[in-house]
């Protein structure tokens, strides 16, 4: 009974990841959401390259930590929703990846925190606390 409600939390917590990685990939390439207010900002950053090389610019690189930023949410989540449907059993022999889970959900929520607004750092908030609760029905 434990292990079917940390299936549920598990797969509840990681696809909500999975849902704000994929409305962030989709803002990122079919919306203006992530446009700067101020339009000359775009004009500066598509005019300017990082001091790590002059072979792109600052817009072409906002583009794409957004893009792999929304990706990376979406692995994540796929990852734990094929492991808590398919293979619950390797979660409950290798309590590292349910640890690794917390703590990727504890990184994100720090992040959210100091960088980002309430949407983000809610659904967050709620994934990690799901997934907290299913590493304590699994621990105990």
């Amino acid at each position: 009974m434990a292990i079917d409600a940390a299936r549920i939390l598990i797969l509840a917590g990681a696809s909500i990841f999975g849902l704000l990685g994929s409305v962030h990939l989709a803002y990122t390439f079919f919306s203006g959401k992530f446009l700067p207010r101020d339009g000359a900002l775009v004009d500066a950053m598509k005019a300017t390259s990082p001091g790590l090389t002059r072979h792109t610019s600052m817009w072409d690189a906002w583009i794409g930590f957004n893009a792999s930023h929304g990706l990376g949410a979406i692995l994540f989540a796929a990852i734990y929703i094929l492991l808590a449907a398919k293979h619950m059993e390797i979660l409950i022999q290798s309590k590292e990846l349910i640890l690794l889970g917390v703590a990727a959900g504890l990184a994100y929520l720090c992040l959210a925190h100091a960088y980002w607004f309430r949407v983000p750092f809610t659904g967050i908030l709620i994934a990690t606390s799901f997934f907290i609760a299913a590493a304590v029905l699994i621990f105990i």
